[in-house]
């Protein structure tokens, strides 16, 4: 049987035994028919409050929170929907697009345009968020539990604040979207520590579908609440990255509507563990590095079993990436065990590190299998991880290695479906 997993911007085939696999892929949605009309109802009908053209008044000054690169927003389709509404309203020249980079690098010009498109990049200032930029920051207050609250000065100054963002399950945020646009988003590099110390991604309620009592989601929430949004929206895309769902309003009953859709389509119960699990990063543009990859790492690591193998196909056309200490910190150590142990002797205060903890966390745990395009073997072993360059062959030999009645999971496209045990796991609670 052939699988095709989502890989780069071609995808990858891969062929396996159908009598010892379980497939593990989103509820396949449509596109929404018209996806621009979609988005307009969800701006003019709202799930909380009035529509967004009664939210602004002239005068005003408008800024718009966006996701970076590395998530498929279709910006292109967002972004002008809202710039309809506020037409006769606020002219260009008052509203500022504000890219939510968290901790990432800021995107090209090239790449704003790609992300944008060139009408709204040419018509509308595109400002990539720097974390690290104190200029760039204004003090917001201590937020949520003990939460230092630095936010962009350009989202903090402006009259009406809009986030933009699609919604899938988060690793350790519960789902995407929503105030994450907010912090990490627009947050300063302290705040960001805070949010992803090893205190809050080492709680258990801190994963995939869960919001709620969700360290991470909680405060996030509450930060967001404390220094204000005037209109959040947010979609939910297929596995074609088409819009399938759009919604509008207040910030957190859209988001926490959002997330219920979401988690209906992508979080999947299965009943048992699997000796193999093959994940993939959900293609371009989520897999362009690395760090990225820890998303597809971590679904696959909710039903592999312990010891068991996990393999992960991401390109990785941006490396690790080099920018940052994501790379040095996983070369420090002799093993993801050592790393671990490092980790929890010190407190939050290297960027990435909650990251670094996920990923030492699956490492110290099982075996953990790259196929990349833009990775050596040399790379990846230096931090611990495998290589291969036969996705099929990997397969095979880790279920040979496993034994007879050796069982494989696949999850075609990485963490837009999340497998849990159903006896162990419920989402959204």
């Amino acid at each position: 049987m052939d699988i095709r997993l989502a890989y780069g911007e071609t995808g990858l085939t891969l062929a396996v035994d159908p009598e010892v696999t379980t497939v593990v892929e989103p509820v396949h949605q449509p596109a929404a028919p018209g996806q621009l009309e979609t988005l307009r109802r969800a701006l003019r009908e709202p799930v909380s409050g009035p529509p967004l053209r009664d939210r602004v008044r002239p005068g005003q000054t408008v800024a718009i929170s966006a996701c970076d690169g590395t998530r498929p927003q279709p910006r292109q389709l967002m972004i002008p929907a809202i710039l309809e509404e506020l037409d006769g309203l606020i002219p260009a020249a008052d509203i500022v697009i504000l890219v939510a980079t968290g901790t990432h690098r800021g995107n090209t010009e090239d790449e704003l345009r790609q992300m944008f498109g060139s009408e709204v990049a040419s018509s509308v200032r595109i400002v990539n968020h720097d974390a690290r930029d104190a200029s760039q920051l204004v003090w917001c207050g201590t937020h949520g539990n003990g939460v230092p609250v630095w936010l962009n000065r350009e989202w903090t100054e402006a009259d009406v604040r809009i986030t933009t963002g699609f919604v899938e399950p988060h690793f350790f945020a519960g789902f995407s979207g929503g105030p994450k646009l907010v912090a990490p988003g627009l947050a300063g590099l302290d705040t960001v520590l805070v949010l992803h110390d090893a205190s809050r991604i080492g709680d258990p309620r801190a994963t995939w579908g869960v919001t709620t009592g969700n360290p991470v989601h909680d405060d996030v929430r509450a930060i967001a609440a404390a220094t204000g949004v005037t209109f959040g929206f947010d979609v939910v895309l297929n596995r074609d990255k088409d819009v399938v769902a759009a919604f509008g309003g207040d910030l957190l009953p859209m988001h926490a509507a959002a997330a219920t859709f979401a988690q209906q389509i992508a979080m999947r119960p299965v009943d048992e563990r699997f000796d193999v699990v093959v994940t993939t990063n959900s293609g371009f543009p989520l897999d362009q590095n690395l760090y990225q990859a820890v998303k597809g790492m971590s679904a696959a690591y909710q039903v592999v079993r312990p010891g068991g193998t996990i393999i992960c196909a991401a390109e990785c056309r941006d490396g690790f990436p080099d920018h940052g200490l994501y790379r040095p910190a996983l070369e420090s150590a002799d093993s993801p065990q050592a790393l671990l142990h490092d980790i929890a002797s010190r407190s939050a205060t290297v960027p990435d590190q909650w990251q670094i903890q996920i990923q030492a966390k699956i490492q110290a745990a099982n075996r953990v299998v790259m196929h990349t395009g833009f990775l050596s073997d040399a790379d990846l072993a230096a931090v611990h991880l495998e290589q291969t360059h036969d996705i099929t062959a990997a397969v095979a030999d880790a279920l040979a290695a496993a034994g007879p009645g050796a069982t494989l999971c696949v999850l075609p496209e990485g963490p837009q479906t999340i497998p849990y045990l159903s006896n162990s796991h419920q989402p959204l609670e």
